[in-house]
């Protein structure tokens, strides 16, 4: 599990065996599922039992390894790659002197997107964070971000702490305190992001002609 990706069909298997035993079912006699696997896969602190769903699980350990090495080509390989995009979702850049950041492309506000959602069109696009600090002072130039910035956006990054001697911006994984990539809630990540995902309104395609 923790070096390839595993068939959703595997999966799913596996899972009914779980729910056979956990519901008391033998052989081919049926026995009523008063929940939804779903609900018990929640956390306990939700309503569930705290059981995984394998392929969400799967992935989270398969990210864990993408710092590792292995053979160009091979399974594992491959199957580590297609999990990246889950460092992509959760990875946020912890601001040194703000030279790698970009400043409308990467994710660096703690505001849930991660990203500038407006502004002024003073800057640039490839513009970096470091353009927003003044090099005397070593903080934020307050006048420019007030000008340029929507006032939420300007108050959160007003809020960020900024380094007192040089250092470099540094990719961290915010959902832990060290700061580093865990298998556990790079899992609730996958869990909290799908099931938004599905509770999200579908529009009818009615809607798409009124908004023309």
């Amino acid at each position: 599990m923790s070096c390839f990706r595993l068939l959703v069909g595997l999966c799913q298997d596996i899972e009914m065996l779980a729910r056979r035993f956990w519901w008391g079912q033998k052989g081919e006699r049926r026995k009523i599922h008063w929940k939804k696997w779903v609900v018990l896969c929640k956390p306990k602190e939700e309503g569930g039992m705290g059981f995984k769903d394998l392929c969400k699980f799967n992935e989270a350990f398969l990210t864990n390894k993408c710092g590792a090495t292995a053979s160009l080509g091979s399974y594992a390989w491959q199957s580590i790659l297609k999990s990246r995009h889950l460092i992509a979702t959760g990875v946020r850049w912890r601001i040194g002197d703000g030279q790698l950041i970009r400043l409308f492309i990467d994710k660096w506000l703690p505001n849930g997107v991660g990203v500038i959602s407006f502004s002024s069109g003073e800057l640039h696009l490839e513009a970096t964070v470091s353009e927003l600090i003044n090099q005397t002072s070593g903080w934020w130039n307050i006048q420019l971000i007030d000008r340029c910035f929507h006032p939420p956006d300007a108050a959160w990054i007003k809020a960020l702490p900024l380094c007192l001697t040089p250092q470099s911006d540094v990719l961290i994984w915010p959902l832990e305190k060290s700061g580093k990539y865990s298998i556990k809630t790079g899992y609730r990540l996958l869990c909290d992001s799908r099931n938004s995902a599905e509770n999200f309104p579908q529009a009818s395609p009615g809607f798409c002609w009124l908004c023309v």
